[in-house]
């Protein structure tokens, strides 16, 4: 953790709700965040930029109400990669694994 820390990090994961972000939600950020990225667009709609903690947030309650969960999480946590990647400069195409046969 501390060496992918000392360079560039983009991470996703699972909040209880607790502190400034009350309800169960996932969440994204990028260290260092790369400019442009709080106003970057990302999906599915209910998805929100959460300035007091820096990160994007998709509420739980938005995953659990839609009519496919995993692919409105999958479209969360795909455009926030990809944007936050995108505006990092990272070499996507390198960082893809190939699709397995």
């Amino acid at each position: 953790m501390r060496e992918a820390y000392s360079h560039e990090v983009i991470s996703h994961g699972f909040w209880p709700g607790s502190g400034p972000m009350q309800e169960p939600a996932f969440y994204a950020y990028a260290v260092p965040a790369p400019a442009g990225f709080e106003t970057m667009a990302v999906r599915p709609a209910a998805a929100y930029y959460f300035g007091e903690m820096g990160e994007f947030i998709l509420p739980y309650a938005a995953v659990r109400s839609s009519a496919d969960g995993d692919r409105t999480l999958a479209e969360f946590l795909d455009s926030t990669y990809e944007g936050a990647a995108t505006l990092a400069g990272w070499d996507l195409a390198a960082l893809s694994l190939p699709p397995a046969s």
